[in-house]
């Protein structure tokens, strides 16, 4: 089977991870997959590190390497003001036009698969006039709020509502999400939801523990980790301004926090200026491949804040490598998280509430192996990427499927 995979991202840092791992799990089902990006832009070459902080709602304008000469167009497009850069991304719909257009005259797909990107709508009324089947996978929206303004949210708006009427079948990350949108354009058609997954690298028996806890100068600590961006939104700096007094309620406690963003270098000054550098390691950005390494080390982990609708791909990181996570109770992070039994839900919003939990399991050992076990073993049992693959591929008409 024949799959043409689009998407308008810039494919470097969590959205590549996705596209990679459901373009591969397609590939391992048997289908020959041709991914479209952005042209610069390749997401199926892992980056060795990713540069700048993310979001917490996807970029989604036409972004490549900043060496590249398209990348540095995409790069000027990325920044222009408010409206002006709508309009870029509208414009686009030429580029896909012209692109797709050829794609299918040379090697006609069976289906195409689009990651959604705002004001791009041609790929549907291609696949459309062209009689090939579209699936849909829905990552962001024009009724969710966004860190960028939307500024003609009603042209988005409308231009949204047909591409989800007009779809062979979508893909929604939470049931959450798939209820907003019905609740706004009415009866869609049918559809699947696929939270995040992760692929066979996230293996606790792939990686001495052991060695790389003394690698890092944490042997004989708890170790309570995250992975993720300094900022607001994501809840980190939050996070650690609450915790700071209450470290020594739990002398044997080591926070290991990956990662990078505007806020890191404020965390980094007050850590420093308590004294706490060898209490809340701050290693930095480190390359996606060497992620599994770092959560290795971890004996639990924390997620301070997420977002009502999406599906925070270090969730399924974490939990795969038998790490359990304390994690805000919204809908998508519930759908993957059983309280107590998978990991532990706290009020969304309520650090303090969050950090009593992380202080509480700090001398619960058992407890923590036993859910980090037990997650583990939902993650082998339904998320991995050829779940969603095997779950996409049910929404094409029978015929499509023979």
């Amino acid at each position: 089977m024949k799959v043409l995979y689009h998407h308008r991202t810039q494919g470097r840092r969590v959205e590549g991870v996705h596209i990679r791992g459901v373009a591969n799990a397609l590939r391992e089902l048997g289908c020959e997959v041709r991914v479209i990006s952005f042209p610069g832009a390749d997401p199926e070459a892992e980056p060795a590190m990713a540069s700048g902080p993310a979001t917490t709602t996807e970029s989604t304008a036409p972004a490549a390497p900043a060496g590249d000469e398209k990348g540095r167009l995409a790069t000027l497009v990325s920044r222009l003001p408010g409206v002006l850069f709508e309009f870029a991304e509208i414009g686009y719909n030429l580029v896909t036009w012209w692109r797709i257009r050829a794609e299918i005259a040379r090697n006609r797909p069976d289906f195409i698969y689009e990651r959604y990107s705002l004001f791009l709508f041609m790929t549907v009324w291609l696949a459309r006039r062209r009689g090939i089947p579209i699936i849909l996978e829905i990552n962001d929206s024009a009724v969710v709020q966004r860190l960028r303004p939307l500024w003609l949210k009603p042209l988005a708006r409308r231009i949204e509502a047909w591409c989800l009427t007009q779809a062979t079948g979508i893909v929604f990350i939470s049931t959450y999400f798939r209820e907003l949108l019905a609740s706004h354009y009415g009866q869609l058609p049918p559809s699947v939801v696929s939270p995040n997954a992760v692929d066979a690298r996230f293996d606790p028996q792939r990686y001495d523990r052991d060695a790389l806890r003394r690698r890092h100068g944490l042997e004989g600590r708890v170790v309570c980790g995250h992975m993720g961006v300094f900022a607001r939104w994501h809840g980190v700096p939050g996070f650690v301004e609450t915790i700071i007094d209450r470290l020594q309620e739990a002398p044997a406690l080591t926070l290991l926090v990956v990662g990078d963003g505007a806020d890191l270098p404020a965390v980094r000054r007050e850590v420093q200026a308590r004294g706490l550098e060898d209490r809340i390691r701050l290693p930095g950005r480190v390359p996606h491949h060497q992620i599994p390494e770092w959560v290795a080390c971890m004996d639990y982990a924390f997620l301070p804040d997420s977002n009502e609708y999406g599906s925070p791909m270090k969730l399924f990181e974490l939990m795969a490598m038998g790490v359990a996570v304390v994690a805000p109770d919204y809908e998508p992070v519930a759908e993957v998280i059983e309280s107590g039994a998978t990991g532990w839900l706290f009020p969304r919003k309520d650090l303090e509430a969050c950090v009593d939990q992380v202080i509480a399991l700090c001398d619960r050992a058992e407890e923590r192996q036993r859910v980090g076990a037990a997650a583990r073993a939902y993650i082998e049992r339904e998320r991995r990427w050829r779940n969603n693959a095997e779950q996409l591929l049910s929404l094409l008409p029978r015929e499509s499927r023979a």
